[in-house]
């Protein structure tokens, strides 16, 4: 395994959604993704447009604001927009590129098409979706 598919790995396995997926599982979602270099400046999604991409950072930071506010910053291993996998509502957010970065980009096509051909994944996607749901609502207690 190489060294940029081993940090794939890692990034992919720290993604609520994907919590209970195998290594394998993993596997088989990274080889699906695209690596894309992006300038400082580059709007990667805008708040309220619809979705159909998954981004993990592999190197570089970019903000996130809502209605024209910075809410949060995103570096090396966060990710973002991994709703939009699963429909295409709208981002909730922008998330604008602070320096030249490196991601790794899932589309949802792609996905979906994952999900058709191994209903076992789906199971998993599922009981991760699960966890997080039931984080969420603790959170919020």
């Amino acid at each position: 395994m190489s060294r940029r598919t081993s940090q794939y790995l890692t990034s992919l396995a720290e993604v609520p959604l994907f919590s209970a997926l195998s290594q394998r599982d993993l596997s088989r979602l990274a080889r699906l993704g695209e690596e894309v270099e992006v300038e400082a400046g580059t709007r990667l999604v805008d708040e309220g447009a619809t979705g159909d991409q998954f981004f993990v950072i592999l190197r570089g930071k970019a903000k996130v604001s809502r209605r024209g506010r910075r809410v949060a910053s995103l570096a090396r291993g966060d990710s973002f927009g991994e709703l939009s996998l699963l429909d295409r509502g709208p981002r909730n957010a922008t998330v604008t590129a602070e320096t030249r970065m490196e991601l790794l980009v899932l589309g949802q096509r792609e996905f979906s098409g994952l999900l058709d051909d191994a209903p076992g994944f789906s199971r998993k996607l599922l009981a991760g979706m699960a966890r997080r749901l039931r984080e969420a609502d603790t959170r919020n207690q």
